[in-house]
Parts: structure tokens; C-alpha cells; sequence
């Protein structure tokens, strides 16, 4: 299994602009109140009353939403789920992984210093659930 490429906010920007896709795996609430324009939305976990749980559905939306050889960009808050997004992804065949490890909120690196997220970066923010790019739009998606 290879690895994913690491990419800053301003990286993901650049990437976005070149055709790749940006899918934010925070939870749909999450994503609503904010998310790099354009993102869609595929949840690697979910808000129960319990806490954060898996979301089942994750690799199965995935695989049906995209191809193996799609350009994807993942994201989250902070980084630990986009990591794990990406372990899932690439063990399944996914060929062109990058993750925003810094995350929408900003992360730390291996070396616990701040990393600077997509907002902190002054990058421009979407709201809402643009047609098309919300989790239930995703599940409906076919691989390009």
C-alpha cells in the first residue's frame, strides 16, 4: 500500500483548481457550518449520543461516488480521520490520494508545532449544503 501525499490548504487550493476533488470526511454538521467551496461531503464518522462512531457506509459511498484513479484531496478538522480516510482509501486501490493533514481548523505535525488549517490560511469558506456536494448528493454520485 502506498502512501498518501501530504498537502497544505494552500496546496489543496492550488490541486482544486488543476480538477481534483475535495471530499471533507467530517460529520455532516461539521461540514455544513463550513468547508472549502466546492467539497463533498462523505463522512468517516458520525455524531451519536455516544461519541463519534464509524460510519458504516464509508468505503462502499466511496467506491460507488468515485474511481480508483480520481484526483481526491480528504479532509477533516484536524487531521486524525482524513489520515484514517486515507489508510482505508489506498488499501482499497484508491491510486491518487492527497490529504490536507493540517485540516479544515488547522492540526499539529509529528512534532506537536501548530500547522495552520484551511481557514486559519485565510482560505475562502462555503456554507450550507450546496446541491450536489452534500453526503446524501454524494451517495447518489457515480464514478467519473
Amino acid at each position: 500500500m502506498s502512501e498518501s501525499k501530504q498537502v497544505t490548504p494552500e496546496e489543496a487550493q492550488q490541486l482544486i483548481s488543476q480538477g481534483h476533488v475535495y471530499v471533507d470526511v467530517r460529520s455532516e454538521p461539521e461540514f455544513e457550518a463550513g468547508h472549502p467551496p466546492g467539497a463533498l461531503n462523505v463522512p468517516i464518522s458520525n455524531a451519536t449520543p455516544a461519541g463519534m462512531t464509524p460510519n458504516p457506509e464509508f468505503l462502499e459511498v466511496m467506491q460507488r461516488a468515485f474511481g480508483k484513479s480520481e484526483r481526491i484531496i480528504l479532509g477533516c478538522k484536524g487531521g486524525p480521520r482524513s489520515r484514517r480516510a486515507a489508510q482505508q482509501l489506498l488499501a482499497a486501490g484508491f491510486t491518487e490520494i492527497a490529504e490536507m493533514s493540517a485540516g479544515f481548523s488547522g492540526g499539529r505535525d509529528a512534532f506537536g508545532r501548530p500547522q495552520p488549517g484551511w481557514i486559519s490560511a485565510g482560505l475562502p469558506v462555503e456554507t450550507g449544503k450546496p446541491p450536489g456536494q452534500s453526503y446524501a448528493d454524494v451517495k447518489e454520485r457515480s464514478a467519473r
